[in-house]
């Protein structure tokens, strides 16, 4: 069957296909979070990347936790995390691929849906670190609530390294 030019955006196959490059190929808009934590930058570290810790402070509220992570830590190394709603109502997964990892400095991966997240910790004078996150927004969700979402859990960090 020879499909004719003006027919061909009826053409829903290739329509899906075209959907899926243009999400490729675009710029996503993006935010970022930030927190001055009152500790040393090692201990931030630590408590950022170790899974005993990340369990413990990965949730944007006190009625969702993170019952299971992974983290393989290096360049090329994958880390996954499941968030869930205490109450069992809600849940889900994230995860990604480490792009860059360089010690007590930066981390840098992409999602597994593609998107960019870099984040950055600052040694400010040996007691406090300035952890900054920029990531690509999604575009189910508005800008105001991704940013509220990622800067609650990152205050939540802060909370917890700063307490333990």
């Amino acid at each position: 069957m020879r499909i004719k030019s003006s027919n061909f955006e009826h053409f829903e196959p290739l329509n899906q296909l075209n959907f899926l490059i243009k999400e490729k190929n675009m710029e996503y808009e993006k935010i970022t979070v930030e927190a001055i934590i009152e500790a040393p930058i090692t201990k931030v570290w630590d408590y950022w990347v170790i899974v005993e810790h990340i369990l413990k402070w990965n949730s944007a509220s006190p009625d969702w936790h993170t019952p299971r992570a992974e983290n393989d830590l290096r360049t090329g190394g994958r880390f996954t995390s499941r968030m869930e709603a205490k109450d069992g109502s809600f849940g889900f997964d994230f995860g990604g691929v480490y792009d860059e990892v360089i010690p007590h400095k930066t981390i840098n991966y992409t999602m597994d849906d593609g998107r960019k997240t870099s984040i950055t910790f600052m040694d400010d004078n040996g007691e406090r670190t300035i952890v900054t996150e920029t990531f690509d927004a999604e575009t189910t969700n508005p800008i105001e609530m991704q940013q509220g979402g990622w800067q609650a859990i990152l205050d939540n960090f802060k909370k917890y390294a700063e307490a333990n």
